[in-house]
């Protein structure tokens, strides 16, 4: 299906075309009939000088020195017939009338002036015993018996056969040019569509690229010249965008990394100083940094190395080791973290240490937002899904959009998390190609979850 909207380029150039063709197509139809009235008229005019160079050489002298006109029988039958459409008259230089069918127009045509050179055309207005409108022409012509005026003309309707098939050939070829005019259109659309493919497949690519898929170029072969410099500045463009990641990439991780070491030290010197009020905001703020540089350390890891998705991992192993791993710090938050699993494995496509990462986030946000004194639900399912349920205040409908966007935050996040942890989630689910969604608990609190592709299924289809 074609579809065009107002500002459509190839509208634009479609509309151009017809404006052009259009009235060019109008013009030509014109001329056609003019020039197809002007030939019909043409040659009615050349049957009556004929006509009348016939009758010219039947004029001849008698004995006595008249003029006269001896017609062949068969020719005189033509004119003198009751339904005769064709009249003549002969009239000689000095006004006389030689001979005339039928007499009546001999008397109309007595007095008229002898014409100039050349052919006069003239109108005769209901004449004749069917009172018909007659279109004639005088014409001299040298006789045998000296020059002489005749003049001859036909009924109007004489002329409706050919007139009728003239604008029968008009009427056909008015609709033929229209069906002309529309199948050129359509054609046109289709070939300036044909031409812009390649335009949009280039945006096609230009929009599919992402800052995970910054190597990407637009290809610049085989494209209209007036295209070529915007693609080659927009390759330009990114270019200098992908280094500027780099740069931004490797300064987070160099970052990330030198903050490991001081960060370590501080937090072993905190733990041998008796405590205070003070000491433990300092420990508190530490273990807040300590996350904050491992989350960037992920974030870097992700952004420059592609992760090996190809592996098979057990989700009930990896969710029930990251839940053990985090049940004393969530105690010691006063948060209970627990794990359902199915009765059997759950066997998913992918990398188990960043499938681990992705649970882990998702727990340490679920532990972070509740209450204390609640419970953190972390459950598997055979369908290739790992759900966290929490007690907390959920997720606002107008945030769903934002929560997996780096650096996010919302309106009642307080001091705690620099919204990374989500945004690692997201990552990681892209590079499994599998989703990750949150909704409300039934007893309230947010319901995150992870569904991966199992690994049944994803060989299957490798197959």
């Amino acid at each position: 299906m074609i579809r065009c909207s107002i500002r459509s380029l190839q509208l634009r150039l479609v509309a151009r075309v017809a404006v052009l063709y259009i009235p060019a197509t109008v013009i030509v139809v014109g001329v056609l009939m003019a020039r197809a009235f002007d030939t019909a008229r043409s040659l009615g005019d050349r049957e009556l000088v004929a006509r009348a160079t016939e009758l010219a050489r039947f004029v001849s002298l008698d004995p006595t020195g008249a003029r006269r006109l001896d017609l062949p029988a068969a020719l005189a039958a033509l004119y003198q017939a009751p339904s005769a459409d064709e009249i003549f008259a002969i009239r000689s230089v000095d006004g006389g009338l030689v001979a005339a069918s039928p007499l009546r127009f001999g008397d109309v045509v007595a007095g008229w002036p002898n014409p100039p050179d050349g052919p006069e055309h003239f109108l005769i207005d209901g004449f004749g015993d069917k009172v018909q409108n007659y279109y004639g022409l005088t014409t001299r012509q040298e006789t045998a018996a000296g020059p002489l005026f005749i003049s001859v003309a036909r009924s109007a309707g004489a002329d409706i056969l050919m007139y009728s098939l003239l604008r029968r050939f008009i009427h056909d070829t008015v609709w033929a040019v229209s069906l002309l005019v529309l199948i050129t259109v359509v054609v046109a659309m289709l070939a300036i569509r044909s031409g812009l493919k390649p335009i949009r497949e280039i945006a096609q690519m230009a929009a599919a690229i992402s800052p995970g898929a910054m190597t990407v170029r637009l290809p610049d072969r085989k494209l209209p010249s007036e295209i070529s410099p915007l693609v080659a500045a927009v390759n330009l463009a990114l270019d200098r965008l992908e280094h500027g990641f780099a740069v931004q990439r490797e300064f987070t991780a160099n970052a990330a990394h030198e903050l490991r070491t001081p960060l370590a030290i501080i937090s072993g010197a905190l733990e041998v100083m008796e405590g205070s009020d003070e000491l433990a905001m300092l420990k508190s703020d530490v273990t807040r940094m300590n996350r904050l540089v491992e989350q960037l350390l992920r974030v870097a890891r992700l952004d420059a190395i592609a992760l090996d998705v190809s592996g098979v991992a057990d989700l009930n192993d990896i969710a029930s080791g990251i839940t053990a791993t985090l049940v004393p710090w969530a105690v010691a938050q006063e948060r209970i973290v627990t794990f359902v699993d199915p009765d059997k494995p759950v066997m998913v496509r992918g990398n188990s240490h960043a499938i681990g990462d992705a649970i882990r986030n998702l727990v340490e946000n679920a532990v972070t937002h509740s209450p204390p004194s609640t419970e953190v639900t972390v459950t598997t399912d055979a369908a290739g899904s790992v759900s966290v349920a929490d007690q907390g205040p959920g997720i606002p409908a107008e945030d769903r959009q934002h929560i997996f966007a780096r650096f996010w935050r919302g309106k009642n996040a307080g001091g705690q998390g620099a919204g990374l942890g989500l945004a690692i989630v997201t990552e990681i689910m892209k590079a499994h190609g599998g989703t990750v969604t949150v909704d409300d608990c039934p007893d309230g609190g947010a319901l995150f979850t992870l569904r991966f592709r199992l690994a049944e299924a994803a060989t299957h289809r490798l197959a």
